[in-house]
């Protein structure tokens, strides 16, 4: 019986894997024992050809050879990986190997990295497919003894494939034509160029946004017994803002009307609401929590999560976009719960949750909202927080922590909302001013959050800023026990000029959540659902998408926010509308998953990219839309010295490796 071949996708992933098939004798780059050989892959070790490989011409930029379209998009060997490439070509051809097992990471670039060396490599052996949520012991031989066939794979790769092609064309084409156009380098991409529109759109609002100044009023009233609250002044429409140029007088005349006349409660009402526990984290939520709370950049917290996942096995699989759980792991969440309740910190926490059914519900457990991977959550092995970095038991907590939250009650309050009336000598139906309090009636799954804010707390002490006192004083009010007809008395009165405020720039927080929710920036109903399940990129690509557009010199970060930069800004007045919109990336993601289901071919959807990159050059050489960019130094070879286009050689240099235009 020949040797079975498992490829993984990462060196690290491969011992693991070894380790639980019994693979201890080592070999270059390789572990064997039994029937199996485990080898891995260091990433993407094939690429897509650069322009040159196809035609010689295609080296030097020059309009006249735009668009680069080869009939047949061919791989080769990214440069960096040649050595363990070489390993795994020896393998797939030796006649000891009778099949293989793909056992890259479960998802569409892990399917994309394992095909391209496959084809590289020229092999025709049959093939399986691992595919798992957790890189546990007990997960990995589950995975194992659940093999599915690489035929039930081939749509998923043909999107993953697609989206490869696409990028490259896209990329090569519009970023030679707008670099040799506007003679400065330019990179052009399907998702980074919509996102560096976001940013600049937000950035043209906040320099547009021309401040209103308004007045505002708040009374203190004070009760017979002694007991004090506060209201503010709201006209019939409930309105609670002055504006206009006689406003300041208004105010004045209001302060001077209400200053220790006598009052009267003239409304109140109460409502008990209730809130569900948060869903469970799947990478974006995860990136936006961390950057809120710790100011991590999306890229650190996905590294922070795939070691968690791949080196200390405590996560389960972070690129994941769902918030979900399958049914399959029901049974085994409990264990998950008392693996929890093991660990000190966590213990007091968990405990209300043993010695009782979970409380599972369609917010926990939906197949239908399950793709490749579930919510990302604790892993059912042995939890050792031994070890870990600081940054690493932050990332680890908050996911610990919610997804204990999510089995706790709901947090229930009562929201109280009081009118109380001041009569005047100019007004004698009264001004009016209101109140609003809350009353915590069952922590529920906030009592989670309050120990993690004393965690933080003791970690790092919150910095005291105006508008954290601010927020405090309005929020927070204890309302005293009021009821209609009370009467009460005006103890001060003050005004307040106000300005609005313009919106705020965008941190990676928002940026994500904006890249996630992509579909209210488009009009077309059906692209806007479209995006709303897949947005700009996906949660394993955003970070990286962010990191581009800082690297090539589009954005910038100012403490939290991101900014876009002056060529950013004059690059968003050059490209049509087409290139950052992003119904574009809405048309791609809807034709990709199209692909993916086996509801549409590959065929049809590159032809439309190939008719989509035409445009583009078309419209990029045509155009009359010239701005002068920011002068840098120059990184490409030109050919030709026609007016607007580069006239000196010393060009970008084809990579071999993964493109990073997205």
């Amino acid at each position: 019986m020949g040797k079975v071949l498992v490829i993984a996708e990462k060196p690290s992933v491969g011992r693991d894997i070894a380790r639980v098939l019994g693979c201890r004798e080592k070999g270059d780059g390789l572990l064997a024992g039994g029937n199996y050989i485990v080898s891995w892959a260091v990433g993407h070790l094939a690429a897509l050809c650069n322009p040159e490989d196809y035609n010689p011409a295609w080296k030097k930029w020059s309009m006249e050879t735009l668009p680069i379209m080869p009939e047949q998009m061919q791989l080769q060997a990214v440069v960096s990986g040649r050595a363990q490439l070489a390993v795994l070509k020896k393998l797939l051809r030796s006649p000891e190997v009778e099949s293989l097992i793909c056992a890259t990471d479960s998802g569409r670039e892990g399917e994309l990295i394992f095909r391209y060396i496959y084809q590289l490599c020229g092999c025709r052996k049959p093939f399986r497919r691992l595919w798992v949520s957790s890189m546990t012991d007990e997960a990995l031989r589950e995975g194992f003894a659940s093999l599915r066939p690489g035929a039930d794979y081939d749509n998923l790769f043909a999107s993953a494939r697609c989206r490869s092609e696409a990028d490259w064309l896209v990329g090569i084409n519009a970023s030679r034509a707008y670099t040799l156009k506007y003679n400065t380098l330019l990179s052009i991409g399907r998702v980074q160029t919509p996102t560096l529109a976001i940013i600049v759109a937000r950035a043209q609002e906040i320099a547009a946004f021309v401040p209103e100044e308004y007045w505002e009023l708040r009374a203190d009233f004070a009760l017979a017994d002694g007991q004090t609250y506060w209201g503010v002044w709201q006209d019939k429409q409930g309105k609670t803002r002055l504006v206009g140029p006689q406003a300041a007088e208004q105010a004045k005349a209001l302060q001077a009307a209400v200053k220790g006349r006598p009052a009267q409660v003239l409304q109140v009402g109460r409502e008990e609401k209730s809130q569900p526990p948060p869903l469970l984290y799947d990478l974006t939520e995860l990136q936006r929590d961390c950057n809120r709370r710790y100011g991590y950049s999306a890229q650190k917290t996905l590294d922070i999560a795939q070691s968690l996942y791949e080196r200390r096995k405590l996560l389960t699989y972070p690129r994941t976009d769902s918030r979900y759980l399958s049914d399959d792991l029901a049974p085994h969440l409990a264990s998950r719960v008392q693996r929890l309740a093991g660990l000190t910190q966590f213990s007091d926490l968990a405990a209300p949750l043993l010695g009782q059914p979970l409380p599972l519900s369609k917010r926990i457990i939906d197949n239908s909202k399950i793709s490749d991977h579930h919510a990302i959550i604790p892993t059912e092995g042995n939890l050792r927080l031994e070890g870990l970095t600081p940054d690493e038991l932050r990332v680890f907590r908050l996911v610990a922590l919610r997804f204990l939250a999510v089995f706790y009650p709901p947090y229930r309050y009562a929201v109280t909302k009081v009118l109380t009336q001041v009569q005047t000598e100019a007004n004698p139906q009264g001004e009016l001013f209101a109140s609003r309090g809350q009353e915590v009636l069952q922590a529920g799954w906030q009592a989670v959050y309050q120990q993690l804010q004393a965690w933080e707390a003791a970690e790092t002490p919150p910095k005291k800023t105006a508008t954290a006192k601010k927020s405090a004083k309005e929020d927070d009010q204890q309302l005293p026990s009021l009821q209609e007809g009370q009467p009460a008395q005006v103890l001060a009165v003050k005004s307040s000029r106000k300005k609005t405020q313009p919106p705020k720039p965008y941190t990676e927080a928002g940026l994500l959540s904006a890249m996630e929710n992509a579909g209210r920036f488009v009009e077309d109903e059906a692209l806007r659902e479209q995006l709303k399940e897949n947005g700009l990129g996906t949660p394993a690509t955003r970070a990286a998408i962010i990191e581009r557009l800082l690297k090539v010199g589009y954005i910038r970060r100012q403490g939290k926010n991101l900014l876009p930069t002056e060529k950013g800004e004059r690059l968003m007045e050059v490209v049509p509308p087409e290139l950052k919109s992003p119904e574009t990336t809405g048309k791609w993601e809807r034709g990709l998953s199209a692909i993916a289901g086996g509801r549409m071919t590959d065929e049809v959807f590159m032809a439309s990219i190939r008719r989509y990159v035409q445009y583009l050059v078309h419209d990029c050489r045509t155009s009359n839309r010239f701005v002068r960019f920011p002068e840098e130094p120059r990184r490409y070879k030109s050919a030709g010295s026609t007016a607007g286009r580069p006239k000196t050689a010393a060009g970008p240099k084809s990579s071999s490796k993964k493109s990073a235009i997205k």
